[in-house]
This record gives structure tokens, C-alpha cells and sequence, in this order.
């Protein structure tokens, strides 16, 4: 594996490389951070080993555990205030809301909003990201998780598939669901995202498959709540209750400045992300489009993720903001953003 020297040098030698990691990491940032080690091993080279791999990289640093955020936040914030387009560092406690909300249904037409997604990812603060991990470490976490998923009741109670040994059958059936993640990101590949895979990984979800965990994807855990249509108050609330549901039994990470600490620094802070899959072929086709949903706070994707392209004129709109605002104000940004977009399309 390369050392962190060379990685440095491979950095520096790319040098149309446009990532955060490229523009913020300077060579005395460089100097002061190289033998630096965290509580769980961390080291700079297990933060930087991708976007020095990958220089065509956005973001092109990771942090390699909950502590690396504090040992190796010289860099990690200045990336972090660049990629949230914010001046300072400072979130919110968590507010969810639930008992104010003012939503139900953002298409109760049914005919602009395919499905309703809301997310949040997680870590245990008790074990490091996947660079440090070890065999052995996956296999106590997912142990550790499953006994917390086990204890979920009502419609929240589910099913959990590890990738380890699971059948062909479940596998497709997951797959052609749009479960099932695999393991071809290179980017996170190179982070160490896929190390002993498929060890320590697997899928919870309810009967109905409305509420879904992934354990030890890119996260040690991605909460789902989802179903067809805009109904994005019932959404909200079954990811709501499930998140309070298991910080009773799981400690995450947390600091105090940035909100909840995942893996990658774009997706801390609340670490939310509301979607519907909405039909809009009008709007989409207009000049600003994109214009008119940063103005939003939203953001436009391919309903296959991030560059990839619409099918049929759906599109995939989520909330762009997740660090210094709260979770209920996270996904009332994505409400009314939403809200905006379904007026103008109907006035196209």
C-alpha cells in the first residue's frame, strides 16, 4: 500500500485534478498532519488514499474515524466549509419536529411523484471507518447492530439478509428491488470501502419493505424510509421513530460542530437526504433548470444516483443542505423546494 509520501507525490503530480482534498490540503498542512495517528489507528494516508488514487475526484478525502475529525480537522474543515458552502462550523442538536408538522401528501394526484425516499446515515461512535476496520471488527459491528434491529417492533419490525452466504434467489429479488448495493464504487473502493467484503454487510428491511437498514455499506449504517407516492409526512415519521427507536440501544458519533459524523464529510451534519423520483419532462427541458433548483436548496439527479441520466423525464430531487440547519428544517427545505417545482411544471 503506498505510503503517505507517495501519495502526497501523486497528488501533487496531478495536477488538473480540481477535488477539495487537491485545493485544500497544503504542503505545510501536509508537513503537520502526515504523523498523526487517531485513537483507532487512523492515519493521514487512510483520509487522502483515495483522491490521491483517484485525482478526477470531488470531495477526494475521507475521514478514516469518528477521531480523525478532530486529528485531522486543519484539513477536514476547510473541506468540509467548502463543500457545505458555509463560513463556519456549527450545527444545530438534532430537531426532528414531529410534532409540528405541517405536510402530508405533496401529490395527492398521484400523478407527478413516483416514490418518496427520506435517509440518514450513522456511525457507531465505538468503531472506526473503513480504512481501520479489521476483519473481525465488521463481524462485532454487524452483531452489535443486528441485536439493535432485532428489537424494533410494529411496522418497523423486519428481516435482516447478510451478504455473507446469501442465496442467488435473495439476491436477485433485492437487486432488481434496488436494494441490494454492491461493492463497484472505485472511489470508496480505494478508501478501503470494500475490504474483506462481503464480511460484516447486509440488509434489514420490514415485510413491506418500506423501512430498510444497509449495514456497513459506504456507512455503518444508511436508515431508509420509503414508499410509493408524495406522501412525505408518513415517510418522514417511520424514519423518524426508527432513529429514536435505536439511540436507545446504539451510541453514534457525534461533534459537537458537525452534527452526526459519517464516513465521507459530505454527508455529515444531519446527515438527510429527502427524495421523490418526480416527473417533470417541462422543467427539466428549460435552460435554468438547475438555476431554479439551486435557488431551491435542491438538488436534480438521474434516477440512478448522482451523473446519471433522467429516464422518461423522472428525476431524483433531494434537499442540497445538511450541516448548520436541523433535520426538520432539512427536510422542509426539500418540502417546499418540491412544492415549487410540481407549481411550475403544471404552469410549462
Amino acid at each position: 500500500m503506498a505510503n503517505v509520501d507517495n501519495l502526497w507525490k501523486a497528488l501533487q503530480a496531478a495536477s488538473n485534478s480540481k477535488s477539495l482534498l487537491k485545493k485544500n490540503l497544503t504542503p505545510d498542512l501536509f508537513q503537520k498532519l502526515k504523523g498523526l495517528k487517531t485513537k483507532f489507528g487512523g492515519t493521514l494516508a487512510d483520509c487522502i488514499r483515495s483522491g490521491c488514487e483517484n485525482p478526477e475526484s470531488g470531495v477526494g478525502i475521507y475521514a478514516c474515524d469518528p477521531d480523525g475529525y478532530t486529528v485531522f480537522a486543519p484539513v477536514l474543515d476547510k473541506v468540509i466549509k467548502d463543500y457545505h458552502k458555509v463560513d463556519k462550523l456549527q450545527h444545530p442538536k438534532p430537531y426532528f419536529g414531529e410534532d409540528k408538522i405541517d405536510f402530508g401528501d405533496l401529490d395527492p394526484s398521484g400523478q407527478m411523484i413516483v416514490s418518496t425516499r427520506v435517509r440518514v446515515g450513522r456511525s457507531h461512535d465505538s468503531f472506526g471507518f473503513p480504512p481501520v476496520l479489521k476483519k473481525q471488527d465488521r463481524i462485532n459491528m454487524e452483531k452489535k447492530t443486528v441485536e439493535a434491529l432485532n428489537t424494533l417492533s410494529g411496522e418497523l419490525k423486519g428481516t435482516y439478509y447478510p451478504l455473507l452466504g446469501m442465496t442467488k434467489d435473495v439476491q436477485k429479488q433485492l437487486t432488481e428491488d434496488h436494494f441490494l448495493f454492491n461493492d463497484s464504487d472505485r472511489f470508496l473502493k480505494a478508501a478501503g470501502g470494500y475490504d474483506d467484503w462481503p464480511v460484516g454487510r447486509g440488509i434489514f428491511h420490514t415485510p413491506d419493505k418500506k423501512f430498510l437498514v444497509w449495514v456497513n455499506e459506504e456507512d455503518h449504517l444508511r436508515l431508509i424510509s420509503m414508499q410509493k407516492g408524495g406522501n412525505l409526512k408518513e415517510v418522514y415519521l417511520r424514519l423518524v421513530k426508527a432513529i429514536q427507536t435505536l439511540e436507545k440501544k446504539l451510541s453514534f458519533a457525534k461533534k459537537d460542530n458537525l452534527g452526526y459524523l459519517t464516513f465521507c464529510p459530505s454527508n455529515l451534519g444531519t446527515a438527510l437526504r429527502a427524495s421523490v423520483h418526480i416527473k417533470i419532462p417541462k422543467l427539466a427541458a428549460t435552460p435554468d433548470f438547475k438555476e431554479f433548483c439551486d435557488k431551491l436548496h435542491i438538488q436534480a439527479r438521474g434516477i440512478h444516483g448522482e451523473h446519471t441520466e433522467s429516464v422518461g423525464g423522472v428525476y431524483d430531487i433531494s434537499n442540497k443542505r445538511r450541516l448548520g440547519l436541523t433535520e426538520f428544517e432539512a427536510i422542509q427545505e426539500m418540502r417546499k423546494g418540491v412544492e415549487e417545482v410540481i407549481k411550475k411544471e403544471k404552469s410549462l
